[in-house]
């Protein structure tokens, strides 16, 4: 069972990854479950509930934009997201301010600086 502070740590990186992958190439909401999960080794196993309110805000702020893909026989319409301008400079404005972020964390777990 996961403590509270590992929900509230994974919560806390959520909106980040899910920006991300979709920076990587346009997607729709189940196949970033799966990806969330695969990639992270069941480690973010997230439901539907917690997925689509990151996806909402996201389109809200203007960082991804959503589409239907029309479907084709059996299949059904999907929407699909894929990343603004806005969103991919965002993505890496991210990525940067968490790899600063992991570094201080793992400077100050592992004694400080030295200096």
């Amino acid at each position: 069972m996961e403590s509270r502070f590992d929900r509230e740590m994974k919560k806390g990186v959520l909106e980040m990854l899910v920006l991300h992958l979709i920076c990587l190439r346009p997607t729709y909401g189940y196949e970033l479950l799966s990806r969330l999960r695969e990639d992270s080794g069941g480690s973010f196993d997230l439901k539907e509930g917690t997925l689509y309110p990151i996806l909402y805000r996201l389109e809200d702020d203007g960082l991804i934009a959503a589409s239907w893909s029309p479907g084709a026989g059996k299949t059904t319409p999907k929407k699909i997201y894929q990343a603004t301008q806005a969103g991919i400079q965002e993505d890496l404005r991210r990525q940067a301010l968490w790899t600063e972020f992991s570094e201080t964390v793992s400077t100050l777990l592992t004694g400080g600086n030295t200096k």
